[in-house]
């Protein structure tokens, strides 16, 4: 969604739309098309990314960052481009009020304080597609997950619950159908000694 930050917008075109961007403790229940500054307590976003190309990498590195940096006092942004790998940069919003770069860790990923989380690389499927993702991990570098791969792994718990509740009930048929098939043996023998004239029960 777009971000309008000036009531002037109209004239001065003044919104910007941030590829991603998240806004801390407000009513996300609350259905809204775009974030308007001054509708929401003139709360700006406390995270941004924007995702980078060639013809882009100026404006989000340059003015973009200037805006991010001077008027909405945003305190994490950070620019990735897609199609190369190791171009993660971010800044955090120092004491004097300017944006300081952060220094990634031995993986590459930057820290960001305001989710308390990592942002890093990640390579795999996502909507049928396999690439190079930039994606969040927590402070023990565990991938946090989008909803669809929580349901994608509870399904995948569930159905390995139903197969081995299948094979649970496998075994107790088999152990019953062992016990009927002993059952079955001890009363052929028993009728096989009684047509012999012995009595089974003084057998030991």
């Amino acid at each position: 969604m777009f971000i309008y930050y000036s009531t002037r917008q109209v004239r001065n075109q003044d919104f910007r739309g941030p590829d991603f961007f998240v806004v801390l403790n407000v009513d996300g229940t609350r259905e809204r098309r775009s974030w308007i500054v001054w509708e929401e307590e003139g709360r700006y976003p406390d995270v941004i990314v924007e995702l980078m190309s060639p013809s882009t990498a100026g404006e989000d590195t340059g003015r973009k960052k200037r805006i991010y940096e001077e008027t909405f006092r945003t305190r994490n942004y950070f620019v990735y481009n897609p199609f190369n790998g190791e171009s993660l940069q971010g800044w955090y919003l120092g004491i004097e009020g300017r944006y300081e770069e952060l220094t990634p860790n031995e993986r590459g990923w930057l820290w960001c304080e305001s989710l308390g989380l990592w942002l890093g690389t990640w390579e795999g499927t996502l909507t049928k597609e396999t690439a190079v993702w930039l994606r969040l991990y927590d402070r023990n570098g565990n991938l946090v997950l989008l909803p669809e791969e929580v349901a994608r792994q509870e399904q995948e718990r569930a159905n390995q619950a139903e197969s081995e509740r299948d094979r649970e009930r496998q075994r107790a048929e088999q152990e019953r159908q062992e016990k009927e098939a002993e059952r079955q043996r001890n009363q052929q023998l028993r009728n096989r000694l009684l047509e012999l004239g012995v009595d089974p029960e003084t057998l030991s």
